[in-house]
């Protein structure tokens, strides 16, 4: 355990938490981690991480700015997914992942290549629907980060395992969480 890994460890969980209460500075918070997670995962060699870090600071712009821009929708409403949609982006997910998985295999010293594949291509998929406020973000997180809890303590990550741990109790909270807002709202409609 780093003290950069520390660091990074208590900025992700004030993310989640800011997120869970639809809190803005999520984003910039979350954007300072990711950037951190990256120099962490590259010196385990976990490559599609590092590139997931990457993208996530992109998502992280993404976000902020979706959840803060003025106009017809400010602050974005919670909303759910169709099953087409559902479906359409655990397909894409899932074909990421095998592309990916097969590139990390073939072309790299990866750690664990299908695995940092497939929870990098699920991570996106959650990432997306976060950032657009939709409530399958929550359960696609759960199933991610157990995953991940896994993924770490084998590469002796032993306090992002414990991170993922916690993300894995806040992402129960926040599906209950915008689950119930959600339906409140469906109500008052």
């Amino acid at each position: 355990m780093s003290p950069l890994e520390l660091l990074a460890s208590a900025l992700g969980a004030i993310a989640v938490i800011l997120t869970i209460r639809q809190n803005p500075w999520c984003w910039p918070i979350g954007l300072v981690m990711v950037l951190m997670y990256a120099w962490i995962f590259f010196e385990v060699k976990l490559y599609a991480n590092v590139a997931l870090q990457f993208v996530f600071a992109g998502s992280q712009l993404y976000g902020w700015w979706l959840w803060t821009r003025s106009g017809e929708q400010p602050g974005q409403a919670l909303g759910a997914l169709s099953w087409p949609q559902r479906l359409a982006g655990l397909l894409l997910a899932t074909l990421l992942s095998l592309l990916l998985g097969y590139g990390l295999q073939h072309g790299t010293d990866a750690a664990a290549p299908w695995q940092d594949a497939g929870l990098t291509a699920f991570s996106l998929l959650a990432q997306l629907w976060m950032a657009q406020k939709r409530v399958e973000c929550w359960p696609l997180w759960i199933v991610v980060d157990v995953l991940y809890v896994a993924l770490f303590i084998s590469s002796a990550l032993y306090l992002t395992a414990g991170l993922y741990a916690l993300f894995t109790l806040l992402a129960a909270h926040g599906w209950l969480s915008w689950r119930r807002e959600l339906q409140l709202s469906l109500v008052k409609a």
